[in-house]
């Protein structure tokens, strides 16, 4: 398979947007794993190897174990993830796979754990993951 377009060469200005997403969740208040495990789920379900590899490397380094890494597309049959792992993993696949819309009771679940600005941020963080991977994935953004 080869690449695509180079969006980043072609539209710099578009990648910078997206790097403004990037920023603005760096200076969140998600904790790094919260992050790297929003990243891995939306990447496994959208079927993004560039952003699955990364983020998984990237969680690697944060001390995410082989374990979890391995289960996280089986997180629900489970019990190695916290109940607010759970529940922005269940929000991650319910905003991934938008179609079906967001539950109220999914939703209901991660209200009832984070605060609003907490919440606000797990949505912009799936939000801007299922961006990359949109466009690693249209432009066949290799891995290595």
């Amino acid at each position: 398979m080869e690449s695509r377009i180079d969006i980043q060469k072609t539209e710099p200005a578009a990648y910078q947007a997206m790097y403004a997403l990037e920023k603005y969740l760096a200076g969140s208040k998600l904790t790094p794993i919260h992050k790297e495990l929003i990243k891995m789920r939306a990447s496994q379900i959208n079927g993004c190897a560039f952003c699955l590899n990364m983020h998984s490397v990237d969680a690697r380094k944060l001390g995410e174990t082989e374990q979890r890494i391995y289960l996280l597309n089986a997180w629900k049959e489970t019990n190695l993830f916290t109940e607010e792992e759970q529940a922005i993993l269940a929000l991650t696949e319910e905003v991934t796979l938008i179609t079906n819309h967001v539950s109220d009771n999914t939703y209901n679940k991660a209200a009832k754990l984070f605060d609003q600005n907490y919440l606000s941020q797990i949505i912009m963080a799936i939000v801007t993951i299922n961006a990359w991977n949109r466009i690693a994935i249209t432009s066949r953004t290799m891995v290595g």
